[in-house]
């Protein structure tokens, strides 16, 4: 892994027109501040629709959380920024091989490591 890169990543999958999203953007990149080891994104699912089409996001806010390429997290949670960084906070806690475990726990977070995995579909837009 490229030490350039920062261990984590935490994308908010939203939408402009939802007020929800709007209200919970503020406190997501603040919270960037707290967990220096992340990378935080804020991608709007219309304007970059090429990148996340794929993803099925139905609800708002949908979250996705790596660790390098492992896919931990994938799902709507709750607009609370505390549940988001209690999140953090437990996977910043785990070795990378609970971390590869947690992600491969289930059928479900194993499908996710080829077909949710956005630091892959980042480095293949770049491209």
């Amino acid at each position: 892994m490229n030490t350039d890169t920062p261990e984590f990543l935490v994308a908010c999958l939203c939408a402009a027109w939802c007020g929800t999203c709007r209200d919970y953007q503020p406190g997501f990149h603040a919270l960037a501040a707290r967990f220096p080891a992340a990378r935080f994104l804020w991608i709007d699912v219309e304007d970059d629709a090429d990148l996340v089409d794929d993803y099925d996001v139905e609800n708002f806010p949908t979250l996705l959380i790596q660790r390098d390429d492992t896919v931990l997290f994938f799902g709507t949670m709750l607009p609370h920024l505390e549940l988001l960084q209690r999140t953090l906070e437990s996977f910043h806690t785990q070795t990378p091989e609970e971390s590869r475990y947690h992600a491969h726990a289930d059928p479900l977070r194993r499908s996710w490591q080829t077909e949710r995995n956005l630091r892959r579909a980042l480095a293949a837009r770049n491209t």
